[in-house]
């Protein structure tokens, strides 16, 4: 079966990739269960509890990232250095998920058949 790799870089809200993101991990779900999903960079911010995206008029896709587990969705990655230059701790985030080093991180992409970034 082919791994699936989805890879989050880009900040919430800014644009509607989070969103479309979440949206196709989702849809993948249905036909793949080899699913691994990175956050980097930009893209931890993602996974920031207490966001309100209402005050800038934008959809609150972000509880959303809650489904991942009812989806049997548990290879979550985040990268360690990302949430270290951002201030950010694992307590933090809205999500359980695995935080390692950039070198795993890559090591873990280069097993995925297929990568979409968002």
């Amino acid at each position: 079966m082919n791994r699936l790799g989805f890879v989050f870089q880009s900040a919430p809200h800014s644009t509607s990739k989070g969103r479309e993101g979440l949206d196709a991990i989702l849809a993948a779900s249905a036909y793949s269960e080899d699913i691994q999903i990175f956050f980097i960079g930009d893209g931890v911010l993602q996974l920031l509890k207490n966001q309100e995206p209402e005050k800038i008029l934008s959809r609150d896709y972000i509880s959303g990232f809650k489904m991942l587990e009812l989806y049997d969705l548990e290879e979550i990655f985040v990268c360690q250095n990302a949430m270290n230059n951002r201030g950010i701790k694992e307590e933090y985030l809205l999500i359980d998920v695995d935080s390692i080093s950039n070198k795993d991180i890559n090591e873990k992409l280069s097993q995925c058949n297929q990568i979409m970034v968002f």
